[in-house]
């Protein structure tokens, strides 16, 4: 095999800026400081911040059924530019990933065209609890289950078939969680204020896709996860309250794990009147008080991961208000230089890198150490950067992230040992299926 050595960089919370990684091929031979051993191919770390490639856990890629917007390789390449070489993508695509069939469809689209690591979650349906319980996990991450979305048969309100699904499947369900009830309730409230749909303002995001909501779901599923010891986790957390319902104790232990999405800790309700219907998220972004307590439950370990909940929509379809402006913003491409702009990189390196593997049982993943597969960002530190639309590799071709300034750059991503993106230019590489251990 070739061999690779990149040197000359730090390791996060390392000053020392003389360190070294050794590629075997596609994996990690040896890292270390000082003397480098020889290697085929010589790459110059000129200082740089050496990270495992990120693991985003929250993706839509759009394909298949809605590639106006996005596709797996657009989205995959966008993910490389940002140092992200692995991502979990989401079932609600059309047709939905509710059926082997569709998970395999898109296994085959990603070995083809996905220039990052992939796996697809499968979805849950009021009616398919047989069909999930013959998935394969060691090549699936879970299940994800919406209980609070209209998005086509997605919408999971059947309390018996969540039940069945916490009773029957030993998986990781990870959670959509908003109350439909509570949000159908306010949504007819701000109609009635407002005089129609089309009437009611962005603003009314926030109030419509409430706090109360978020809470009242994620509590009920946190009551079925501890009454069948069932592995939760809580996708997007955005109150301050949810942080109540998760699990204490090591990360392979806990019953109840939570992330968070860089939006909801970039911005909060008072954000509305500069970033309007780019910041319309579901779940909504909150008050000042959630966002700062989501910012600490990071620095501290209390949430588990960072995912961006990637959702791209061309730019005529985030036009409108609260009940008409698609949801979903583009992040894959900017969250790891934001993060690191705004958190300590051993942070950064634990909620965008290890954890992400650890949570779900990602094999040799995640970490930097011999026998790990050379997924590796260098990132460039302190050199002030605007975000242009010039930068934006993603197909909708905008980002909420457009006009602000980031002190962090990715200069070079390695998927597997291969240079996938260096300083801007994009490479044909294609990623790997990832595998998952479940002794996790």
């Amino acid at each position: 095999m070739s061999t690779t050595l990149i040197h000359g960089v730090r390791f996060a919370g390392d000053s020392r800026p003389d360190g070294w990684i050794l590629i075997d091929g596609e994996r990690i031979a040896a890292t270390g400081h000082g003397d480098a051993p020889e290697a085929g191919t010589i790459i110059d770390g000129e200082g740089m911040l050496a990270l495992p490639g990120a693991i985003d856990c929250h993706v839509h890629f759009r394909e298949p059924g809605l590639t106006h917007k996005a596709d797996m390789a657009s989205e995959s390449r966008a993910a490389v530019a940002g140092g992200v070489t692995s991502y979990l993508e989401m079932p609600n695509t059309r047709p939905a990933t509710t059926t082997l069939e569709a998970w395999e469809d898109k296994m085959r689209v990603a070995a083809e065209k996905s220039a990052a690591n992939y796996a697809f979650f499968i979805g849950a349906t009021n009616d398919n609890a047989d069909t999930l319980a013959e998935a394969d996990y060691t090549r699936i991450p879970g299940i994800k289950l919406f209980m609070g979305s209209s998005t086509g048969n997605m919408l999971v309100d059947d309390e018996s078939a969540i039940a069945r699904i916490f009773r029957n499947i030993d998986t990781i369900v990870a959670i959509h969680a908003e109350d439909q009830p509570t949000i159908a309730a306010n949504t007819r409230a701000a109609i009635a204020r407002h005089g129609s749909p089309e009437a009611v303002p962005v603003e009314e995001h926030t109030p419509i896709r409430s706090s109360e909501a978020c809470y009242k779901s994620t509590a009920k599923a946190a009551e079925l996860a501890r009454r069948y010891n069932r592995r939760l986790h809580v996708c997007h957390i955005t109150t301050k309250e949810e942080l109540s319902l998760l699990s204490d104790g090591p990360l392979g232990r806990r019953l109840i794990t939570g992330e968070v999405s860089p939006h909801h800790l970039m911005w909060c309700a008072d954000d509305y009147a500069r970033k309007g219907t780019q910041i319309k998220m579901n779940p909504s972004v909150k008050q000042a008080g959630d966002r700062d307590a989501l910012r600490q439950a990071v620095e501290d370990g209390t949430i588990d991961i960072v995912a961006t909940d990637h959702a791209p929509h061309l730019p005529g379809e985030k036009q409108g208000g609260a009940l008409t402006a698609a949801s979903g913003a583009p992040l894959v491409q900017f969250s790891l230089p934001w993060m690191l702009d705004n958190f300590s990189e051993t942070t950064v390196q634990r909620v965008m890198c290890e954890n992400p593997a650890r949570l779900y049982g990602i094999k040799d993943r995640g970490t930097l150490a011999a026998g790990s597969y050379a997924d590796i960002a260098l990132v460039e530190e302190d050199k002030p950067r605007t975000v242009t639309a010039a930068d934006i590799v993603s197909k909708c071709g905008w980002s909420p992230l457009e006009g602000e300034t980031l002190r962090h750059r990715v200069r070079l991503t390695l998927v597997n040992g291969k240079t996938a993106y260096r300083d801007g230019r994009l490479y044909d590489v294609r990623g790997e299926a990832l595998e998952f251990s479940r002794d996790n």
